[in-house]
């Protein structure tokens, strides 16, 4: 059986090296769906961050395909939801720079 960690660990190498992502965060959110059809099932609800320059020119729905593509093998078994945020780099820095 996979850990947590370690599920949620590989979520994020995999969306790095596939969408070149300059900022990465995942959290796994499964506790809060404990019960829920999907999470006793195994998969794990997760909300995650992407940053990458590969956004760029996008809509917003063209960009998370572009997560779901990436994360493609996991997901309806690792993965049974995810909430997705996908930032170019250069509105990631925007919204950084605004919360300083």
């Amino acid at each position: 059986m996979t850990s947590p960690t370690d599920r949620r660990a590989r979520i994020e190498a995999k969306l790095q090296e596939r969408l070149a992502a300059a900022h990465v965060e995942v959290v796994d959110e499964s506790h809060l769906h404990a019960g829920h059809a999907g999470a006793r099932g195994g998969g794990g609800h997760f909300r995650v961050l992407v940053v990458s320059s590969r956004f760029e020119g996008l809509a917003r729905l063209a960009a998370q395909r572009l997560v779901y593509e990436a994360l493609s093998d996991e997901m309806g078994g690792e993965i049974h939801a995810l909430s997705i945020r996908t930032l170019t780099p250069e509105r990631w820095r925007g919204e950084s720079e605004g919360h300083r």
